[in-house]
């Protein structure tokens, strides 16, 4: 069990610089630089299924009566949904976590005129056109839609026709059959229902979907959809057909050519609705399994029933080789055949998931060949080229079609290079390309622009950093050593959080012993600390103590001492035992195993030149002794605490004396340290600082 990611400081914000009382806004993280894993293990709770939320949150924003939603999906997709049904005037009321209420609105514009923002949200954009269309059609509507500059390169022509043939009124407002689009013209038409409505199945099934979801809605007589051309990624469209029944609507299927939307159809709630954890998510959890577990990854919250298609993604992995086992609401997967076995797959019915099985091929024997994935093309990005491109920058042979990639993975351990993988704002190309990690080079994969798996899964790198272990030394630690009341504690915090890193504030440890030993009874004074019998005792009491943190709480054997260990006593206390030789050898355990993926930022005293020695950035931060009494009487001021500038100066002199001096660690500068005067300097400027070093470091590795 990894300890947590950042481990809470130990003071607030404005205690640690008075000058900066907050933390600038997160950087945007440009990169993000995996180390090599080694093996991984543990057990994955999945999100919301991206396709099973979306649809869902549109059919009871339709429906009559209100729907309870339960383990609805947080991403960015879901959120331009939520966001645009708020605009056309649905309720929408958050119950709990990842739980929503929403209170329908029958069919009928509540707001008839809006502009809608969607981002990339495909599952969004064209569900959205279809029911507003049909909705602005017939009530005297006008909606406008756009997105992202990608959105508006993915074709929307063919469902654009079918509403046309329906006499809907769609104005392109940008190149035609692409979005941005007009939706109504403020008057009303009738609709045109006695033909069949055609339109193509074989560029996204979304379309085929998105004339599921609105059709009831007009539904005056018996509808009819005829697929022209063969229907890609049926399973998508079964799910939309069941969902469809949970909401009252049941459509007639004739093969899959040819779909009737019952005369009279009307969505109603079902009451409460639970969304099924996204099984193309667990296609990267199930390749990690096969690539890198030999004692299992437990996967929670889909399993070998599930309604979506991308489930069947378990035989794929299961015939490369994969051990995979599962009951109704989870899966277990490791290593089975190793080195994987090579496959020649039509992946049609799985067109997202597959990406991943491409990644898989790097680990496989001879050549894979994925077929049928034309649909790759008008995704978030063309990634039939993307995939193809960023497979070979790390060293396999790639053959790409217009409908297939072939993939021949490096001949050895030694033909495998590092990657810079560009991510083109896709979230599955960030998370299918994670899995290189595993090479079996120890090659670092770099991933640009890691935060685009907001887009479906935002935690997807915390979660994958916590089911694995890294290579031995692999993961990179930066340091931030200097004196008391320099900032560090608040300048470290600022750069863990712009790379994504852990933190480690050591001060709050020591402030635990201290805390700790007074509430047993033990002296802190530096006269009893001189005694070695007492000093052995206190570092045994440090060696048991029982620590946890929980967001910016600490506990001391289940007793929370958050305001305990912020106190200037303790931080006095802290001063002295931790000039304790028993104390700090048993801290130092304790400090290095907060080392994780993808990486470390510790701040102390000694953290450079004792703690983590051969970190790759070593940072002694300072400012002038008057500048930080200044801060802190600033900081006590502001809290109605009295204080007396000169005293806190006497102190703080004190303090620098005692630590400088002390025989154990003294504080000092590594010798490969690069220094940081904050004196004149504010949070951001200083944290851009040591970012700048940072990429400089990673630039040259």
């Amino acid at each position: 069990m990894y300890p947590p990611r950042y481990l809470i400081p130990t003071q607030s914000t404005t205690d640690k610089q008075a000058s900066a009382p907050c933390l600038p806004a997160m950087f945007q993280q440009a990169f993000l630089d995996l180390p090599p894993i080694a093996s991984a293990h543990g057990e994955v709770t999945l999100p919301g299924s991206k396709s099973i939320s979306n649809r869902v949150l549109l059919l009871a924003a339709l429906s009559h009566g209100a729907t309870e939603i339960h383990d609805i999906l947080a991403s960015d997709d879901t959120q331009v949904m939520r966001e645009s049904l708020k605009t056309l005037g649905c309720e929408i009321t958050e119950t709990g976590t990842n739980q929503l209420r929403i209170v329908g609105i029958g069919g009928q514009l509540q707001n008839k005129t809006a502009k809608l923002f969607l981002g990339n949200a495909g599952t969004a954009m064209r569900p959205l056109t279809a029911a507003l269309t049909l909705m602005a059609t017939t009530q005297g509507g006008q909606f406008e839609v756009s997105g992202v500059p990608r959105m508006h390169e993915r074709p929307i022509g063919d469902l654009v026709d079918a509403l046309r043939q329906l006499g809907g009124s769609v104005t392109d407002l940008g190149q035609a059959g692409y979005p941005p689009l007009r939706l109504g013209d403020g008057d009303t038409h009738a609709l045109q229902l006695d033909a069949p409505i055609a339109v193509r199945g074989d560029v996204s099934s979304q379309f085929l979907t998105a004339l599921l979801l609105a059709l009831p809605l007009v539904a005056t007589r018996d509808v009819v959809i005829d697929v022209v051309g063969e229907l890609i990624s049926k399973p998508y469209i079964d799910i939309t057909l069941k969902l469809l029944a949970q909401f009252g609507v049941h459509v007639q299927r004739e093969d899959w050519r040819r779909f009737t939307i019952p005369a009279g159809s009307r969505y109603t709630s079902p009451g409460q609705v639970f969304v099924e954890a996204d099984a193309s998510s667990a296609s990267y959890f199930i390749a990690l399994g096969a690539l890198g577990s030999t004692q299992g990854i437990t996967i929670q919250g889909v399993g070998l029933d599930a309604i979506q298609g991308d489930i069947r993604f378990v035989e794929a992995a299961q015939r490369m080789g994969a051990d995979v086992t599962g009951g109704p609401n989870h899966l277990c997967v490791k290593r089975g055949a190793w080195p994987l076995k090579a496959i020649d797959l039509d992946c049609n019915h799985i067109p997202d998931a597959a990406m991943t099985l491409a990644v898989m091929a790097l680990y496989a024997q001879g050549t894979t060949t994925l077929r049928n994935i034309a649909s790759w093309r008008v995704k978030e990005t063309d990634r039939l080229s993307a995939m193809a491109t960023e497979l070979r920058k790390l060293g396999a042979t790639v053959d790409e079609g217009d409908d297939y990639l072939r993939i021949t993975p490096p001949a050895t351990p030694g033909e495998w290079r590092p990657a810079a993988i560009d991510t083109y704002d896709d979230h599955r190309i960030a998370m299918c390309f994670s899995l290189a990690a595993l090479n079996p080079a120890a090659c670092v994969v770099r991933i640009n622009e890691p935060h685009c798996v907001a887009k479906t899964y935002p935690d997807y790198f915390e979660t994958l950093f916590d089911v694995t272990t890294p290579c031995v030394g692999q993961v990179p630690v930066i340091c931030i050593d200097g004196p008391t009341a320099s900032g560090k504690g608040t300048l470290s915090q600022g750069v863990a959080k712009a790379l994504g890193y852990a933190w480690l504030d050591s001060g709050a440890l020591y402030r635990l012993v201290g805390v700790a030993a007074e509430q047993a009874g033990l002296s802190t004074t530096v006269e009893a600390l001189a005694d070695p019998a007492h000093a052995a005792t206190v570092g045994e009491l440090a060696r048991n103590m029982a620590v946890r943190f929980e967001g910016e709480q600490v506990f001391l054997g289940g007793q929370d001492v958050s305001a305990a260990i912020r106190t200037e006593a303790a931080g006095m206390g802290a001063s002295r035992v931790s000039a304790i030789g028993p104390v700090r050898a048993a801290l130092m355990d304790l400090q290095q195993g907060f080392v994780r993926a993808p990486g470390l930022v510790a701040d102390g005293r000694d953290m450079g030149t004792v703690i983590f020695p051969h970190a790759p950035l070593k940072v002694f931060l300072t400012a002038s002794a008057e500048k930080r009494a200044e801060r802190r009487y600033r900081q006590l001021i502001s809290k109605g605490i009295s204080a007396n500038i000169d005293g806190l100066l006497a102190d703080l002199k004190e303090r620098d004396a005692r630590d400088t001096n002390r025989q154990h660690a003294p504080l000092k500068a590594a010798t490969d340290a690069a220094l940081l005067d904050n004196t004149d300097l504010g949070i951001e400027e200083s944290v851009q600082q040591v970012l700048s070093w940072w990429q400089s470091k990673q630039r040259k590795t």
